[in-house]
């Protein structure tokens, strides 16, 4: 970037890092970009959200919106660095690409690059503590006793995999490749076995059995959102009621009280790809025409990322029996009635060539082919810096141990910092089309016909200009969350309104998203009737040359002023 902030994404950021790159940028760019806090986390550290959009061209809730987060979940660091490269992406180009330059000029970007600030600081530590969300104690605040509690055991900063040679143990090396471990055949005796365990200390280690240590903060954010929140006894780790974190709180009570919202992406990790609700409902649950909808905003993201879209309940669940509730895309979509996403950034089996693979069946089941390929691309682009060749040391508890693996944190979990940039460059074209297919209010007529007598017919039609209808979801419709478009004048001085309210409430506007995809005469569709667009007439009786205003608003499709001359 040019200028004093110099930002690179070759390196993940600590809080005080990303405050001050944020920080950097409003001060630079302080004609788009303004940063402000919509809370606190449970530490105590600020929530920082850009408001991205051409200030010289009105306020921000008068434009339709996107919101954009990452890091909701702690170890997820590159959700943070995809939302950090928007914001440069956009500050870098606007004035120079005509396509970033209308969007901001007409439209606003909310970006929260990170929403759990505190479970990223500490995977980020220089002893990283790496855990699911929250730092919070949940469910009980009392430290947990007994068990493998799991760290870095050797200071080298990495948290890694102790292999133990075990008799009984369920591993063997692979005859292909020694580092790789494969599963030991069903009737198999007589080689060397492994039982493999998470790197860590153990706690009150009676020199037999080994359990894990269950972590005191089980908290996931993610499904904390009202939408679908269920119990602890139904949802592990959903928290005591929704929203109840100050995280989820503050993201929620942003977003409510910003109704210019029309979509939402959340920036997760990892398996490449692009996640559509809903969670825990086929398909077939959705109206038509926003299922219709999902799926062309999809083809357009997999066109822009590589990454394929898919749906949560279909291709995507941790369980065939069971799924997931409360998370934040299927509130937007299922509360506030706006299209969202949830992005797994970066996929390894991908990068290794593996091409044809089910995102979370692979981990049940995969061919040894496919761990060869990933070593191969540890050793040939990654200089072997992925996976730790095993290596002796002798555990305080365990005695001789080797430790090594895949470092997870940065292969797995995130992109080597060295291909983080080539990762999410992917997506800043994608959030563009996706913000402007938003409804968008323009002015299409303002006018005064005299009437005679000091008498005139004020006339103000308006349309919406862009690809979504300004309710964006049938869910919104169903749900009554918009209002339609209001209409309204404002007179001069001893002006009268003969005909007509001050106030007009008018309905919905249509977009072109819903157009077939070809003319016909299919009884389906009628022609291209005008239902993108409203007029709304007064009479009034004032003064010659005297001025009247008119104002045009949509919650979501923006805001419209006019002035017109009674003459």
């Amino acid at each position: 970037m040019r200028g004093a902030l110099c930002m690179r994404f070759d390196r993940y950021l600590r809080h005080a890092q990303l405050n001050s790159a944020l920080a950097d940028l409003a001060a630079q760019h302080p004609h788009i970009v303004r940063v402000r806090s919509i809370g606190r986390s449970h530490e105590g550290r600020d929530i920082l959200l850009a408001v991205v959009t051409a200030q010289v061209t009105g306020d921000d809730r008068d434009k339709p919106a996107l919101w954009v987060d990452g890091n909701i979940h702690a170890t997820e660091l590159a959700g943070s660095m995809a939302c950090l490269y928007l914001l440069h992406f956009l500050t870098e180009r606007y004035g120079r690409d005509d396509e970033v330059t209308r969007c901001l000029d007409t439209r606003v970007f909310y970006v929260c690059p990170r929403l759990n600030p505190d479970g990223a600081e500490w995977a980020l530590a220089d002893v990283p503590r790496l855990i699911r969300s929250s730092t919070r104690p949940y469910p009980y605040d009392e430290a947990p006793v007994g068990g493998l509690r799991r760290e870095d055991v050797d200071g080298d900063g990495r948290v890694l995999s102790m292999r133990i040679v075990d008799a009984n143990g369920p591993w063997k090396e692979s005859e292909h490749d020694p580092r790789l471990l494969v599963r030991r055949e069903p009737t198999e005796q007589g080689g060397r076995y492994y039982r493999l365990l998470p790197e860590g200390m153990l706690e009150d280690f009676d020199g037999t059995l080994i359990r894990l240590q269950r972590r005191r903060e089980q908290l996931d954010l993610n499904r904390n959102f009202p939408a679908g929140w269920r119990q602890e006894h139904d949802q592990h780790g959903a928290g005591p009621f929704p929203t109840s974190e100050p995280e989820v709180q503050a993201a929620v009570r942003f977003i409510a009280e910003h109704p210019n919202i029309t979509g939402g992406v959340c920036f997760h990790t990892y398996s490449g790809v692009l996640l559509r609700p809903y969670s825990h409902m086929a398909d077939d649950s959705l109206p038509a025409e926003d299922l219709w909808t999902y799926r062309k905003i999809g083809a357009r993201g997999t066109e822009l990322t590589g990454y394929p879209n898919i749906s949560v309940f279909h291709d995507f669940r941790y369980h065939p029996k069971e799924v997931i509730t409360g998370s934040m895309d299927d509130w937007l979509y299922e509360h506030m009635g706006v299209f969202a996403w949830t992005v797994e950034i970066w996929s390894p089996q991908r990068q290794a060539g593996i091409e044809d693979y089910k995102f979370i069946e692979w981990y049940r089941e995969h061919p040894v082919e496919d761990d060869l390929k990933l070593l191969r691309w540890n050793d040939e682009v990654l200089d072997g810096k992925g996976f730790v060749p095993w290596y002796a040391f002798e555990h305080p508890q365990l005695g001789a141990v080797e430790l090594g693996g895949w470092d997870t944190l940065y292969t797995w979990s995130n992109p080597p910092a060295a291909l983080l940039e080539r990762e999410v460059e992917r997506f800043p074209r994608w959030l563009l089309w996706h913000l402007l297919i938003s409804p968008k209010l323009e002015l299409l007529e303002a006018r005064a016909d005299a009437l005679g007598a000091g008498t005139w017919r004020v006339i103000l039609v308006v349309h919406n200009t862009g690809w979504l209808p300004s309710y964006v979801t049938k869910k919104a419709l169903e749900h009554k969350r918009t209002r339609g478009v209001v209409c309204e004048i404002e007179l001069p001085d001893g002006a009268v309104l003969e005909a007509g309210s001050r106030r007009e409430e008018r309905g919905e506007l249509e977009g072109r998203a819903y157009k077939p995809v070809a003319p016909s005469s299919w009884a389906g569709w009628g022609g291209d009737v005008t239902d993108d667009r409203l007029k709304v007439e007064w009479v009034v009786r004032g003064a010659h040359g005297a001025s009247v205003r008119l104002t045009a608003r949509h919650e979501r499709a923006g805001t419209v002023r006019a002035e017109v001359v009674l003459a």
